[in-house]
């Protein structure tokens, strides 16, 4: 009986258990390395070359044929090995055999190769632009311009902008069919401005809940129930390398906030200069007890 594959995808309400996934082993090996942090593509590429030069190392010391190199010894194989993949060659030591000297040739081709691959690798990762995108940790809905509406605060942790920057909010919920199937419905969430010409360090994304809304009958009661969750995508082009970035988060039920909206990060001084406040970027306002708001406060 084949083995069950089991892969869990954090989300911010739940674990999503993937069962049955196909293992892609060496297929997506580059794709990984590329996936993961610095550290870990260093890591690799110093554990494959060290395990290289190791099973090379068994080969000199089955084979022998490597002068001045102590017979039975592994750390001299394994020095003469690092020695002829990185072509130090310091001369103490060298192949006298015609298998010694197979095995040299066998290894230069393999460093060749591990080498271009290994500069490909760390090319392309510096390279490589990623977005530095921060999301507010909630979501806040209050009355804006005497309609209730849905705000999300986003910003580029760079200096620079990220140019002609496109947004996209999709409400994700558990819902039921006219024959009581169970399924995530997913719908987008039309926005007050999809698209921005620079994103800098602070932009509101909003929804406005009219009656056309996806969000028109909900309440946060509503939203627990059927698991409610938001997604907000962002593509743009970062303007220092001109290349294509993207951004993607999402916020659980738990994290919308009604009857609040979020702390404008921005004031002017006495002199008449603009201040942008990044230490507020994540706060939120209640809304003052004369505002009348439709929905009831969680």
């Amino acid at each position: 009986m084949p083995r069950v594959r089991r892969e869990i995808h954090r989300n911010p309400g739940y674990d999503l258990h993937v069962l049955g996934a196909p293992r892609h082993g060496l297929r997506d090996l580059y794709h990984a390395l590329l996936r993961v942090p610095w550290w870990g593509a260093l890591l690799a590429i110093a554990v494959g070359y060290l395990g290289l030069n190791a099973t090379f190392a068994v080969g000199y010391l089955a084979a022998g044929g490597v002068a001045n190199a102590r017979p039975g010894v592994f750390s001299d194989a394994f020095y003469f090995s690092v020695q002829t993949m990185g072509t130090i060659g310091y001369g103490a030591m060298y192949p006298i055999t015609p298998l010694a000297n197979a095995l040299v040739v066998a290894e230069s081709v393999v460093g060749l190769v591990a080498t271009a691959l290994a500069t490909g690798l760390v090319f392309v990762r510096f390279s490589q632009t990623r977005a530095r995108v921060v999301f507010s940790e909630r979501v806040s809905i209050a009355l804006m311009d005497g309609e209730p509406t849905l705000m999300v605060r986003v910003g580029n942790e760079r200096r620079g902008n990220i140019v002609d920057a496109r947004f996209r909010l999709t409400l994700t919920r558990t819902t039921r069919t006219a024959e009581g199937v169970m399924f995530y419905r997913s719908e987008d969430l039309p926005l007050v401005r999809d698209r921005a010409t620079a994103l800098s360090r602070s932009w509101s994304v909003r929804h406005r809940i009219t009656g056309q809304s996806p969000l028109s009958n909900d309440t946060p009661g509503s939203m627990l129930a059927s698991e409610a969750e938001l997604t907000l995508q962002i593509a743009g082009t970062d303007e220092t390398s001109l290349q294509a970035v993207h951004a993607r988060h999402s916020w659980a039920a738990t994290q919308i906030v009604w009857g609040a909206r979020l702390a404008d990060v921005l004031s002017e001084t006495p002199e008449g200069h603009v201040v942008l406040d990044l230490r507020r970027f994540h706060d939120l306002e209640p809304m003052t007890p004369t505002e009348a708001f439709p929905y009831p406060r969680a």
